[in-house]
């Protein structure tokens, strides 16, 4: 995952290089996402029929192809557009598939906790992106930051090829439905509001780290202020890396006073937030940094529990096929967050605190319809969690 948030760490060196608007950006940073939403259909789904290792291995090394030839060939709009949707297709065969051949090793009340240090170790890896994107494009170049990301995708195949040992299919537990058949999972209420709410998470989540350097430089120029300990990628990286936190303790919290209440108390607090964020630009850029990694424990926090809770409630053979749509749905979202978040502040007049503030505060709505959504739809708690009447 080095390779990640390459583009969104240095993301002000492109708008500025190759002359982009911030709908532009925003395309650029969606297209990654998706990538993945096309191709995670297919690619967890089959997992449910062949050993998910072999798909990792394979996706692993398109991730190498396309962070090398960004290093070697970007030159600007549309050659980043096709090396970050081929990344973004790699995404899609190592992040859930590795999940699957986690979940398929660990059943029962040790599942939710396995799966929620899973999820968060993504988490780990968006934060080094940001912070070795960053110092390797200060001492070099882009190229050199892509460069080291194509070294990491690397150094996963070969970890994952020696220590994840091969794992045999059980074909009495394959689906006997097609591939792409997700009418199981579209009747299976609980799962389905579980992947609703990591849709509209994602929307937030991708939406945030992929403009939330472009805000904070923004606005230490603004104010001409020093940045002291905290220059943008550094908040980004502590921001993601409160997320990892967050989000371990948002699952354990979920366990001991309810799924349900734990989420809806998280969307709702981060939809609040979303009001402040962007407006507190025209304030201080110390302020701004604060209330970002207020936000990235915010935006994380009911990540593990909300992924938990729909493989905690599949239908017994659609695990993969349940991770897919939770997958496909959420990374359609994330890809749809930057789009949006880019066509807003464009729409709303570009680099002034009104525009960013409105662009944040659209997350904020999307994640109140969310928590609406939780509300209607009332998903079943799972075997570990304290039951609750809320």
């Amino acid at each position: 995952m080095l390779g990640m948030f390459t583009f969104a760490a240095l993301l002000p060196t492109f708008i500025r290089e190759w002359q982009l608007t911030n709908t532009d950006a925003g395309w650029v940073s969606a297209v990654f996402l998706g990538g993945y939403a096309i191709a995670v259909p297919v690619l967890v789904s089959l997992t449910d029929r062949v050993d998910p290792r072999r798909i990792y291995l394979l996706s692993m090394a398109l991730g190498c192809v396309a962070a090398l030839a960004f290093a070697l060939f970007a030159t600007g709009f549309w050659t980043a557009m096709i090396f970050r949707a081929l990344a973004g297709v790699s995404l899609a065969g190592t992040y859930m598939p590795g999940l699957k051949a986690l979940s398929d090793r660990i059943e029962g009340s040790a599942q939710p906790r396995a799966i929620a240090f899973y999820t968060s170790s993504f988490g780990i890896g968006a934060a080094i992106s940001f912070l070795v994107s960053g110092v390797i494009a200060e001492w070099f170049n882009w190229r050199a930051a892509f460069l080291v990301g194509a070294v990491g995708a690397v150094l996963a195949l070969l970890l994952a090829a020696k220590l994840i040992a091969p794992h045999g299919s059980r074909p009495s537990m394959a689906p006997s439905t097609g591939l792409l058949d997700f009418r199981p999972v579209l009747r299976n209420r609980s799962a389905m509001a579980y992947i609703v709410c990591y849709a509209v998470h994602n929307w937030e989540l991708f939406g945030m780290r992929s403009w939330v350097v472009a805000l904070l430089v923004f606005t230490q120029a603004r104010h001409g202020s020093t940045t002291g300990l905290l220059p943008p990628t550094i908040v980004a990286t502590l921001m993601t890396l409160l997320g990892v936190w967050a989000s371990i303790m948002g699952n354990e919290l979920a366990m001991r006073f309810g799924r349900r209440r734990l989420i809806l108390v998280v969307m709702l607090v981060s939809a609040a937030l979303c009001g402040f964020i962007g407006f507190s630009s025209a304030l201080s850029y110390m302020l701004l940094s604060f209330l970002c990694l207020l936000h990235g424990i915010t935006a994380a926090g009911e990540s593990a529990a909300v992924t938990a809770g729909a493989i905690g409630t599949a239908s017994p053979g659609y695990r993969g096929t349940t991770m897919a749509l939770h997958s496909a749905l959420g990374f359609f979202f994330a890809f749809i967050g930057p789009l949006a978040f880019g066509w807003v502040l464009d729409l709303a007049g570009g680099a002034n605190p009104v525009a960013w503030g409105l662009a944040y505060a659209s997350m904020g709505v999307v994640m109140a319809l969310g928590a609406l959504a939780l509300v209607a739809m009332h998903p079943n708690e799972l075997s570990g969690d304290r039951k609750t009447g809320s």
